[in-house]
């Protein structure tokens, strides 16, 4: 009662605000009432009998609302109990705080109100345990760790594959294959067949058979992809069909290459347009390859009507040219012109203000990737037009230049013009090729009244042609005129520095070459000039910069290592000369030049064996050069090989019929290695060749002297009258000499006299002479021996030593002209 009167003078603050902070603290709760404990019977009940007796409670109920603690969660509550007899939640028994709920609060027990200190993370705790430590030597670590390995195998399997070094690529597949195949030996023992890393096992094939392919071992790469192939667990295995029909491709089995393609493609969803279009293109490369051209034909028309592109309408081309079919050609060259290049032109590059962000935009995107690959695609699309117009125009009409007309009409009327004009000027070198030349000519002159671009390129050819033909001064005009057209064109400046440089002035001509270079430093034929002009100037060492700048851009330029070598050799330095002769002998290994001048080189050396060795390669590839003859019949009678050295006087007199001098080296030669007789013939076929040769003469005096023979008094007539007219043709010459000297004293007159009364034909002074020397009956004295001995000089040097014959016997006179025989008279 007390209780309730004292709640009847609480009076509550009416709620003026919706959002008061305390709100709800006053709410109550009835089911903890105990005002009416005492009138509760059920509660009366459980107290007195032994439902009702549990552990005593220490605190009790009470009596009126002052004693009783405030609910709040800060402040200590008196234990209540229920109907039931037991604890209300919240009671403390033995000591220990119940929990207000089944979920213990984080941090937060009724201990804390007992003095416990206030700790929500637990760092009264200590700190944590330390984590486990992983056992490596589990199965699952193993597995987990060679599984790591395999992918880190193929990975620098195909780094190794992207920098070029295809074998170490291969060896790093094969070693990821094999720790694969280990991984799921391990897997198989530990675990179901599930659970084996399928996208693992593939990548390693995969990446072993394109390694196999790589590296040409084809047979492997076929099998690898078979294991793949065959594999139902593989879904997307069958497209790998098209690495096999690329390897059967290159093998030049084309049918099963064709066969390959087909399975690929009718694995290959339709919605993969792109991988469809490829494959198709494929196959129809594969039937050009086996010369079904209209198979090929239904495969890139296919292309061409689904999604055009460059390469099928360039091969459609082909196909309907190697069947004959004109009017498909020109349909077929429409297609082309017509597919969608998609790239930008070279408007959207032009800045339409002077606004500067736009200017800096414009020019960080003029030269980036995309734009280079945009002027890949430009010019490649150039290339195939360009090769197809040149192949069909021949046989799309009646004519050549009708067909040609045809194709620069279609050019214009597309979005190709610029390639109009590049038709043009292909068309006059075709002209050129036929060795029409008028009408090449003709075809370049209507370009002069052309823009300034093509009208250069039109002079520069015109240029070119009038050069060729040695006509300088329209070589030089059209040059001017080129050159005026477009100041920044290198091959003008080449054209115009090349009819300078034929003029011989060498420095101006160098000025020319200098600016081509410095508007295109890639033009090689300027820069080649350029060294040439600097030889003419004797500035070796600036040629030779130019030739070795050069060397850098051509490495197998036959005409650049031939030029080092040459100024190596004005340099002096024969070592290097060599050095480059032997780079130039392995680009152009027939070359006789090249050969000769290596044999030279090493003749200089004193290396006579290799000398001897390049000489011989030059005879081979070159048997007519008589400089090469000459040194190795030499180098054949320096090492006593006679019988060898007749074989390349053989080929000079060939050669050279009107020479007598190389017919004497044969007849020397059989002399020399005691072939008497053969000699003895020789030495007469030469005589009625040429009777008047004193040296043959001489030999056949002295060959028949010792082998006793009877002509010999008819040699000796022979060789005197010879001798005398020689004497009288040395005397005329002379005297012809002093009255052309009176002559020009005296005056015209005298002159002219003098020179009629001297006159007469060859022949009639030959003839007058030789009435005049002693008959052939006039006997021989062999004491004239000494002077016919001491009168000539050996060919071949000192004889061997000659048989004795019956006719008479060898005296010391012999013996004593045999020395006095000259050295050999060797080629120069």
């Amino acid at each position: 009662m007390f209780h309730r009167k004292m709640m009847q003078n609480v009076h509550l603050a009416p709620e003026a605000d919706e959002d008061d902070l305390y709100s709800g603290y006053n709410d109550y709760n009835p089911t903890f009432d105990t005002e009416d404990l005492e009138n509760d019977v059920a509660f009366q009940q459980a107290a007195r009998t032994s439902h009702g007796r549990r552990p005593p409670v220490t605190a009790k109920i009470p009596g009126t609302s002052a004693s009783r603690p405030l609910a709040t969660g800060f402040g200590s509550k008196a234990t209540l109990t229920s109907s039931m007899g037991r604890p209300m939640t919240g009671a403390i028994q033995d000591g220990v705080a119940r929990p207000m709920t089944a979920v213990h609060a984080a941090g937060y027990t009724k201990a804390a109100m007992r003095g416990s200190s206030f700790d929500p993370l637990g760092q009264a705790r200590g700190p944590a345990p330390p984590l486990e430590m992983k056992n490596s030597d589990s199965s699952e670590e193993k597995i987990r760790q060679l599984e790591k390995k395999v992918n880190e195998l193929v990975e620098e399997s195909c780094i190794a594959n992207s920098c070029g070094d295809l074998k170490l690529a291969l060896e790093k597949a094969k070693e990821a294959g094999r720790k694969e195949r280990v991984l799921v030996r391990q897997r198989e023992q530990i675990a179901t067949p599930e659970n084996i890393n399928l996208d693992l096992t593939y990548s390693v094939l995969f990446n072993l058979a394109s390694q196999y392919a790589a590296n040409e071992m084809y047979a492997e790469a076929l099998n690898t992809y078979q294991v793949i192939v065959k594999n139902k667990m593989f879904s997307n295995g069958g497209r790998l069909k098209v690495n096999m029909g690329n390897i059967y491709l290159k093998q030049r089995n084309y049918s099963k290459a064709i066969k390959f393609y087909r399975m690929a493609l009718d694995q290959v969803p339709s919605v993969h347009k792109e991988m469809r279009i490829k494959i198709m293109q494929n196959i129809g490369i594969a039937f050009i390859k086996t010369g079904q051209y209209v198979d090929a034909i239904s495969s890139f028309e296919h292309i061409m009507s689904m999604s055009p592109n460059l390469k099928a309408g360039f091969n459609l081309i082909v196909c309907y040219f190697a069947i004959g079919n004109s009017e498909q050609m020109k349909k077929a060259f429409q297609k082309l012109i017509a597919v969608p290049l998609e790239v930008d032109y070279d408007d959207k590059y032009i800045s339409p203000n002077d606004d500067p962000h736009t200017n800096l935009l414009i020019e960080a995107i003029k030269n980036d990737s995309l734009r280079q690959i945009e002027r890949e695609r430009k010019s490649m699309a150039e290339d195939y037009i360009m090769t197809a117009a040149k192949l069909i125009a021949p046989v799309i009409e009646t004519s050549f230049a009708v067909g040609y007309d045809w194709c620069v009409e279609v050019v214009k009327a597309s979005h190709y013009v610029e390639l109009a004009n590049d038709l043009e000027i292909n068309k006059a070198t075709t002209y050129l090729r036929q060795q029409d030349f008028n009408q090449a000519l003709e075809t370049l002159k209507m370009f002069e009244k052309k823009d300034s671009r093509v009208k250069s390129a039109a002079a520069t050819n015109l240029s070119f042609l009038y050069y060729l033909e040695n006509e300088l001064a329209q070589a030089t005009n059209y040059a001017d005129l080129a050159v005026n057209s477009d100041r920044y064109n290198p091959a003008a400046l080449t054209n115009k520095g090349n009819t300078v440089f034929a003029n011989g002035d060498y420095e101006k001509a160098a000025e020319f070459y200098k600016e081509a270079l410095r508007n295109d430093s890639s033009c090689t034929e300027a820069l080649y000039n350029l060294g040439l002009s600097y030889k003419k100037l004797n500035r070796i060492d600036e040629a030779l910069d130019c030739f070795l700048k050069l060397h850098a851009i051509l490495r197998n330029s036959a005409q650049v290592l031939h030029q080092i070598a040459s100024i190596y050799e004005i340099m002096e330095d024969p070592n290097q000369a060599i050095e480059w002769l032997l780079q130039l002998i392995s680009v152009v290994p027939t070359d006789p030049h090249v050969l000769s001048k290596l044999g030279k080189l090493y003749d200089n050396e004193g290396d006579k064996s290799q000398a001897f060795h390049y000489y011989y390669e030059s005879y081979r590839y070159f048997p007519s050069n008589i400089e090469v003859i000459e040194w190795l019949g030499a180098y054949y009678i320096d090492t006593q090989f006679c019988e060898k050295a007749i074989e390349y006087f053989e080929r000079a007199a060939l050669i050279l019929p009107t020479q007598v001098k190389w017919q004497l080296m044969v007849a020397s030669c059989y002399r020399r290695s005691g072939n008497y007789q053969k000699a003895l013939e020789k030495y007469k076929v030469i005589h009625r060749k040429f009777p008047e040769n004193v040296e043959c003469l001489r030999f056949l005096v002295r060959l028949c002297t010792d082998m006793g023979l009877k002509e010999v008094q008819e040699y000796v007539t022979k060789l005197k009258k010879v001798e005398k007219l020689k004497e009288i043709r040395e005397q005329r010459i002379k005297s012809g000499r002093d009255g052309s000297a009176r002559s020009r004293r005296e005056g015209n007159a005298a002159g002219g006299k003098g020179q009629r009364n001297s006159g007469g034909t060859k022949g009639e002074r030959l003839s007058a002479k030789l009435k005049g020397l002693p008959g052939t009956s006039e006997p021989y004295e062999s004491s004239g021996n000494k002077e016919i001995d001491a009168s000539y000089i050996d060919p071949l040097g000192p004889q061997a030593e000659r048989p004795k014959t019956a006719a008479r016997k060898r005296t010391e006179e012999d013996d004593f002209a045999d020395e006095e025989l000259g050295e050999d008279l060797l080629p120069e």
